[in-house]
C-alpha cells in the first residue's frame, strides 16, 4: 500500500447551516467517488485519532486554544468569525482533522506508506496563530508541519498549496520560520485578500488574476516554484489540496480542470521523489461544487497513488 486515506465520520457532523458550501457532502462525495473506482483496493484505509492541545499549541496560541475549547457550544450554533461558525460536534471534527494529518505524517514518516490522503472537514488553512476565518478554526497542515520539525528533527519542509484562496493562516504561522518553505498559489484579488504583497524568500505567493486556467498555474510552478523547491530541498512535502480553482467551482473565477490536478500531483510527486523520498501528505482544503470535487480528489489520489515515473 502506497497511500493512506484518513478519515473519520465525525467530520460529516460539524455543521455550520443548513446551506452552507462547506456542507458534510463534500466529504461523502470524495468517499463515495474513492469506493467506486479501483482506489478501493490499493489504499490503506484508517479513522484519524484526534489531535491534543499540544498538537495545537505547536502552531496557535495557548489563549486561542483555550479560546475554541471554550466557546464550542454543547447545542445551537456560534459565530466565530464573519465566514466560520461551530456547532455541537465541530470541535470534535476539526481536531480529527488535525489528527489525521499527525497520523498521516507518522505513516508517511514510518515508511509505512509513501503519502497519504487526508479526506476531512473543516478545512484550515485560513486559520492564523490566534485565529479563526475563512471556515477554518485550526490550520492541520501547519500541526502537522509542526509535528514532523518537531518529533522527526527534520530541517526542510515544504508545504505546497494550490487551494484557490491564499493559504494566509499557514503564512502567519510560519513566516519567520525558514525550516518552512510555503508555495501558494491563487486568485487574487479575492479572499482572504492577502498575499500579493508579503512573499519572502520561503514564502511564495503566486496572485492570479481571475480567469486564469491551468497554463497560468503550470508557469507559476515550473518559472517560481521549481526552482525555489529544488534550491530548498524539502525532506518532506505537505499540501493545502483545495479544488475550488477548478472551472465548475461556484465559488471562484479559475479555470483548472482534471489534467491541471494530476499535473500539479506529479510535479510534487517529482520534487518528493529526488529530495523526500517520496513522502507527501495531503490535506484537503476547499472544493464546493461536489460532482467536480469528487472526480479531481480521486484523480489526485489515483496519481498518488501511483509510482512517479
Amino acid at each position: 500500500m502506497s497511500t493512506a486515506f484518513i478519515s473519520h465520520p465525525v467530520t460529516l457532523l460539524h455543521v455550520m447551516d443548513g446551506s452552507h458550501p462547506e456542507s458534510p457532502a463534500r466529504i461523502t462525495a470524495i468517499k463515495n467517488a474513492v469506493m467506486a473506482s479501483s482506489l478501493k483496493d490499493q489504499l490503506l484505509f484508517a479513522d484519524a485519532p484526534s489531535a491534543t492541545k499540544k498538537d495545537l499549541r505547536r502552531v496557535h496560541s495557548t489563549a486561542y486554544v483555550d479560546y475554541i475549547f471554550g466557546i464550542a457550544p454543547k447545542a445551537g450554533l456560534v459565530l466565530l468569525d464573519g465566514d466560520t461558525s461551530m456547532g455541537p460536534m465541530s470541535l470534535e471534527a476539526t481536531l480529527h482533522a488535525t489528527g489525521a494529518v499527525i497520523h498521516a505524517t507518522d505513516l508517511v514518516m514510518q515508511g509505512k506508506v509513501n503519502n497519504a490522503f487526508c479526506c476531512i472537514r473543516p478545512p484550515g488553512h485560513h486559520a492564523g496563530r490566534a485565529n479563526s476565518a475563512g471556515f477554518c478554526i485550526f490550520n492541520h497542515v501547519a500541526a502537522g508541519v509542526a509535528y514532523v520539525l518537531e518529533k522527526y528533527k527534520l530541517k526542510r519542509v515544504a508545504i505546497i498549496d494550490f487551494d484557490v484562496h491564499h493559504g494566509d493562516g499557514t503564512e502567519d504561522i510560519f513566516k519567520d520560520n525558514a525550516n518552512v518553505m510555503l508555495c501558494s498559489t491563487f486568485q487574487h484579488p479575492f479572499y482572504p485578500h492577502k498575499g500579493a504583497e508579503s512573499a519572502s524568500d520561503h514564502m511564495l505567493n503566486a496572485p492570479l488574476p481571475a480567469k486564469s486556467n491551468g497554463k497560468s498555474f503550470r508557469k507559476v510552478f515550473e518559472k517560481s516554484f521549481r526552482p525555489a523547491l529544488e534550491a530548498f530541498k524539502p525532506e518532506i512535502i505537505f499540501i493545502s489540496a483545495g479544488f475550488d480553482a477548478h472551472a465548475n467551482d461556484p465559488l471562484a473565477d479559475l479555470a483548472l480542470t482534471k489534467k491541471d490536478y494530476v499535473w500539479i500531483t506529479k510535479f510534487i510527486q517529482h520534487i518528493a521523489k529526488i529530495h523526500a523520498n517520496n513522502r507527501i501528505v495531503s490535506s484537503l482544503e476547499g472544493g464546493y461544487h461536489l460532482s467536480s470535487l469528487a472526480e479531481v480528489a480521486v484523480a489526485h489520489i489515483e496519481t498518488l497513488s501511483s509510482s512517479y515515473d
